[in-house]
Parts: C-alpha cells; sequence; structure tokens
C-alpha cells in the first residue's frame, strides 16, 4: 500500500479523510485533463481531501517532462511547488527552458536560483526518486492515481474518481464508528 510522507508535496488538511495521489506528467495530455478533473475534486471535497502529486515524466514520450518536474521541484524549493504545477499544466506546450524561467519570472521567483538550480539538475534525483517509487508501485503511465494507499483502477474521469473518494470517506468513518 502506497505510503505519503512529510517530503511529498500536498494540498489539503494534513488529517483528510481521504488522500489522492497522482503520479503524473508535466507534458502528458491526459494529465492536463486529469488536472482539471483534480481541481474538481479539490472543491467538492474540500476538507476532506488532501492531493498529494508525484513526478513520472515519461522521457521517452515526452522530452521536456523531466526538465518540467524539475522546473516544479525548483519552484517548491522557493514555496511556490503548486503555483508553478499549475502554470506547467497551463503551459503545457511551452516547457523549454526559456518558458520555464518565464513563469518563474511571472511567480515572482529569484530567478536567477531557478534557473541555475535547473542548470545544474539540482532536483533531478528527486524527480527520480519520485519515478523508481511509482515503478515500485506500479504505475506504468500518466495519469496514475491512489486512492487512500490503494491503486485506482480504471477510469480517472470526474464521476469515477469522486466514487472512489466516497466510498473511501464511508469506509473511513465506518472504521472511526467501530473503534469508538
Amino acid at each position: 500500500m502506497l505510503q505519503t510522507d512529510a517530503l511529498d508535496h500536498a494540498q489539503g488538511p494534513e488529517r483528510a479523510e481521504v488522500t489522492l495521489v497522482e503520479y503524473g506528467d508535466f507534458e502528458c495530455i491526459y494529465c492536463e485533463t486529469a488536472f482539471t478533473v483534480v481541481k474538481r475534486l479539490q472543491k467538492e471535497f474540500s476538507g476532506q481531501l488532501k492531493f498529494v502529486f508525484r513526478h513520472f515524466p515519461l522521457r521517452q514520450l515526452h522530452p521536456d517532462a523531466q526538465l518540467a518536474a524539475e522546473a516544479a521541484e525548483a519552484a517548491g524549493a522557493q514555496s511556490r511547488f503548486w503555483e508553478m504545477h499549475d502554470a506547467l499544466f497551463r503551459n503545457q506546450n511551452r516547457l523549454d527552458s526559456e518558458s520555464l524561467s518565464i513563469y518563474a519570472s511571472e511567480l515572482g521567483l529569484d530567478v536567477a536560483r531557478f534557473d541555475a538550480a535547473l542548470a545544474s539538475h539540482v532536483y533531478a534525483e528527486r524527480v527520480h526518486q519520485h519515478f523508481r517509487g511509482g515503478l515500485r508501485e506500479g504505475v506504468s503511465g500518466t495519469p496514475t492515481f491512489f486512492v487512500n494507499g490503494v491503486k485506482h483502477e480504471g477510469d480517472w474521469s470526474y464521476e469515477v474518481l469522486a466514487n472512489a473518494i466516497r466510498r473511501a470517506i464511508k469506509a473511513v468513518r465506518a472504521a472511526r464508528h467501530v473503534a469508538a
């Protein structure tokens, strides 16, 4: 069963009833669609859902995905991971180093520090850790989701994921009731 840790980039309450983990690739068109689905889920399950994003760049298919993942981590080092995450998905067709620098500037980052981190691949190992962890958990493509540590098989449309989250909430509440 998939575990989350303190180094994960997460949105939502730490003790949420449901943790949704996505292994994603910033250059993947399916992940761009999933980005919209996740935003909608976060609104519907606000207060009940913690969302974690992990990198799974499919470099053979998406040549800019690795650098984009490193850019998200470099922004994260300046407390702007989620802002960069969103910018990368909104600008999926422009993930070259010059564009990444522009996004960093638009987000108010220290661009010299950001560019230096990308040039020296400071965060490449962190991205590789996510990728290797995904492989260990059976991830083979993107997006891949886990709901409360269990790999979500099948469709990741809004309705299907929302129903999986509802079932997970129900299971958590039932377990609490039994324990009480």
